[in-house]
């Protein structure tokens, strides 16, 4: 018998799919500018409020993170204004990139790779960059397994400048906590196929009122970007282009899933699930790669053996188990491999995941003690329990 179809996804995106949602997208086409088209987006973006933090309406576009970034970047910013981009791994460095795309004069603040930013940093970045328009940054670094105290960068942000703070949060959005108001965000973004459950195809974007006065002020041309039309379009119940329908569906039921779980419950399972991985790995005698105050609950960033053997091929080696997991990015290819867990995941999950890790490690000839990594997350889960 083939068991082909059978594996196990733990990569930080796209996620697992549950059961449920799956039904729902399944469900017969409607037409997009009909009356239920209507209410299924209404209800959508009420029910991402509290996924954000926010009184304001949350836009849903259809296309990936990057877009949202994107987005982010056209209708706050114009060219040759200056911007400051908090860059904490593969995907700041994305911001960055877009940022310099458009025009903008762009202010790099590296932080090296595995390690968050600290208030105190950014603090006296700013100070040197007084002009800056907007301040960009990274709320899970997924390249790196960093999670960035977007609460406290907030903080510094609006102490030190008038600056726009802007958040790119695709990969815990809906697994982390989030209140884009009092935090005093202004433009944060997510996508579909992280903590949010669903395939690749949606993204969302909400904004502050402040916000919006400089999206209304910037003239730079935009078209499928223009959030603009999102939000006079919403009014009316409506998109400005064709939604994905079928991923709108599947919207709204893991809308219902997280309200059943309740969010103060997403976010300690996340946080449980994040304790027992980082367990299981320093009972491998793994070195993990960001400290514990700055790991992030949704993917979790192991070292390879250096010289001694390749995270390539223990990702190999747990291919052949089923198991998949991510690898390093950038200058980090080949040297880190990556545990997502996040959004559709319990215990079991991860039991399952440090079993196949430690049958992979024997493999490659790693002496790793069968049974010690699971052993570690179970104590954890207990304590938890």
């Amino acid at each position: 018998m083939s068991f082909s179809e059978k594996f196990h996804l733990r990569i930080p995106g796209p996620t697992p799919i549950p059961p449920r949602i799956q039904q729902a997208m399944a469900q017969p086409m409607i037409g997009h500018r009909s009356g239920d088209a209507s209410r299924l987006l209404r209800e959508c973006s009420e029910g991402l409020k509290a996924i954000f933090g926010t009184k304001q309406q949350p836009l849903i576009l259809s296309n990936s993170g990057t877009g949202a970034l994107e987005a982010a970047v056209v209708n706050t910013v114009r060219p040759g204004e200056e911007a400051i981009v908090v860059v904490t791994g593969a995907f700041g460095d994305r911001f960055a990139k877009i940022v310099e795309r458009y025009g903008l004069t762009c202010h790099r603040l590296d932080i090296p790779w595995g390690q968050a930013c600290d208030p105190e940093t950014l603090g006296s970045f700013i100070k040197e960059h007084s002009r800056a328009k907007a301040v960009f940054m990274t709320y899970c670094e997924t390249s790196t397994g960093v999670l960035n105290p977007i609460d406290q960068l907030a903080k510094v942000v609006r102490e030190h400048s008038d600056a726009l703070v802007i958040v790119d949060a695709v990969s815990c959005l809906g697994a982390v906590a989030s209140q884009m108001d009092d935090w005093g965000i202004d433009v944060m973004v997510t996508g579909s196929q992280k903590a949010m459950m669903l395939p690749p195809g949606l993204a969302f974007v909400a904004v502050s009122q402040r916000a919006w006065s400089a999206v209304e002020k910037n003239e730079a041309p935009r078209f499928y970007l223009d959030l603009l039309a999102y939000r006079n379009n919403l009014e009316k119940e409506t998109t400005p282009y064709t939604p994905a329908v079928s991923l709108l569906f599947g919207l709204k039921e893991a809308l219902h899933m997280l309200q059943e779980e309740g969010l103060e419950n997403v976010i300690k399972r996340h946080e449980r699930l994040k304790q027992m991985t980082r367990a299981g790995v320093r009972a491998l005698g793994l070195e993990l790669m960001t400290s514990e105050q700055d790991a992030s609950p949704t993917v979790t960033s192991i070292h390879g053996g250096k010289d001694q053997w390749s995270s390539e091929d223990l990702r190999k080696a747990l291919r052949e188990l089923q198991i998949v997991v991510a690898g390093g990015q950038q200058h980090l290819k080949g040297k880190i491999f990556r545990i997502g867990h996040m959004g559709y995941c319990d215990a079991l999950d991860i039991f399952t995941t440090l079993s196949g890790l430690e049958i992979a490690l024997q493999k490659i000839g790693v002496p790793a003690p069968l049974g010690a990594g699971v052993k570690a997350a179970q104590e954890v889960y207990m304590n938890h329990v």
